[in-house]
């Protein structure tokens, strides 16, 4: 007879199995992120940077997506411009004089040039601001991504490329989804890079 935590450990792995398939058997979802990849390194080839931002666990997604683009993911190649808006000053300095949801479309406002690809994750494609992010980096001309679920999200309609994972009960198993993405979007960039 299996132990407690041995029914969980299993219902987990199985949970998260059938996300992945679901997601793969979704016919949007290799061109999206092949879009995505082709998106991302032409605005590299062409001197631009990719910004990526989220909330919370997101957030560390959109971060550990700009370090392995800057530093290195499986190849030996040029450190790539990506930086993630996750200066713990920066967020909190503006959230308090101007508001948590300005803090993401200020900082993309400030940094953001014409041509620069901004990532927005948002497991519910509803927090405000990444919406105002999104916003902000189309008034100024940048290209933006969102890693999201489900169909129609607020946050799917402002990109120019969404990618949905499955829609589900808790976020993390939209987040494995997330990071599965980023992974193969940086080994497609450095592929596209090799070539």
């Amino acid at each position: 007879m299996a132990s407690p935590l041995r029914t969980l450990i299993s219902q987990g792995l199985e949970e998260a199995r059938c996300s992945l398939e679901r997601f793969i058997q979704d016919e949007r979802t290799l061109p999206a992120i092949e879009e995505a990849a082709h998106l991302m390194h032409t605005a590299l080839q062409q001197g631009c940077k990719i910004i990526s931002c989220g909330n919370g666990g997101s957030l560390c997604d959109a971060t550990h997506f700009a370090e392995e683009l800057t530093g290195r993911f499986r190849s030996l190649r040029r450190p790539l411009p990506a930086i993630a808006v996750n200066d713990a000053a920066y967020l909190t300095c503006t959230a308090n004089d101007f508001s948590f949801e300005d803090v993401f479309a200020r900082y993309v406002e400030g940094v953001g040039q014409p041509g620069d690809v901004l990532v927005c994750i948002s497991t519910s494609g509803e927090s405000q601001n990444i919406l105002r992010a999104a916003r902000a980096a189309k008034t100024i001309g940048l290209k933006t991504i969102g890693l999201t679920s489900g169909s129609d999200t607020p946050l799917s309609s402002l990109c120019d490329v969404a990618i949905q994972a499955p829609r589900a009960p808790h976020s993390d198993r939209i987040q494995e989804i997330h990071i599965k993405v980023l992974h193969l979007l940086v080994q497609c960039i450095e592929e596209l890079d090799a070539v």
